[in-house]
């Protein structure tokens, strides 16, 4: 950890993870004293509270009624983490667990009790959520950003932190600078994390916005993306000009002379200058036409 902030995370990592990772299905449902060395304890599922450090923000509704049916057939394989709140007990990890056993009727859920500080509770839930994989993009990204502003933590221990790769955090902080706009296209998986990392090379926000739309309206993939924006973005194509409509003077000039033509004249007129225009439909009208001017001569 950086040095420079009392963050109280001296025991490490380690410390705050250990045996949070306990599968219940080893132990046996009769014994407690096997329950009671593994650290578990029941508690009343009411008397628990969600985190307000928690990086995770949209639960799928479906996936939970899915874990809260597997929960009913199979029982909870993993209790949660809590720590003592001023009423009751606040999840540290697992509230997508405590939220399905809800659902799933439970009325005690198995847990372990850890002793945490505020920032240990902030950094244990960002880091057991990043690792299971229970954040979008977005939420991710915020988990990171917390990481580094709450705890001066660099990329590198971040990066052994959660077991993510160095460009991994890189381009995930990067999210973060998407118009809001964007980010919630990303939350709510209407684009890929790839898709957002290619927009995110585009410095204008608009154009962000504008090519993130046509990416979901057309299907594209990542690769498409990034032709598109090398070959210079979206082109607007220019809206065709509108013909500036006659006055009644120059209708007025046309129809006098289709009277005396006997044929469609056209006149157009740019400032002093001018354009007659006179249709014919043969070669014999043609021949009246000149000899008409001939006489007009």
């Amino acid at each position: 950890m950086a040095a420079g902030k009392n963050t109280g995370l001296g025991r490490g990592l380690d410390a705050l993870f250990d045996n949070s990772e306990i599968d219940m299905t080893e132990l046996s449902p009769a014994s407690q004293e096997q329950v009671q060395e593994k650290g578990i304890t029941f508690i009343d599922i009411n008397d628990i509270k969600p985190n307000e450090k928690q990086p995770r923000r949209n639960f799928d509704e479906e996936k939970l009624e899915e874990l809260a049916g597997s929960i009913r057939e199979h029982g909870l394989i993993q209790p949660v983490i809590l720590r003592k709140a001023s009423q009751g007990y606040e999840i540290v990890a697992g509230e997508r667990r405590w939220r399905a056993c809800r659902k799933a009727g439970y009325k005690e859920i198995p847990s372990i009790i850890k002793e945490l500080t505020d920032e240990e509770n902030m950094l244990l839930a960002i880091i057991e959520n990043m690792q299971r994989e229970d954040l979008d993009p977005i939420e991710e990204a915020e988990g990171l950003n917390q990481m580094i502003t709450a705890f001066n933590m660099t990329q590198e221990e971040i990066s052994r932190s959660v077991g993510k790769s160095r460009p991994y955090i890189t381009n995930a902080l990067r999210l973060l600078k998407l118009p809001e706009e964007v980010r919630n296209l990303l939350s709510e998986g209407k684009l890929s994390t790839g898709h957002a990392r290619a927009i995110a090379g585009i410095s204008d926000a608009e154009k962000q916005i504008e090519i993130a739309h046509y990416t979901i309206e057309h299907g594209l993939s990542v690769r498409e993306i990034e032709k598109l924006i090398k070959e210079g973005g979206l082109q607007k194509k220019k809206a065709p000009r509108k013909k500036a409509e006659k006055s009644t003077d120059v209708k007025q000039v046309e129809e006098d002379l289709k009277q005396i033509m006997g044929t469609k004249v056209n006149l157009s007129q740019k400032g002093k200058k001018g354009r007659i225009e006179i249709e014919y439909y043969s070669r014999e009208e043609l021949e009246r036409l000149i000899e008409l001017l001939k006489t007009l001569s």
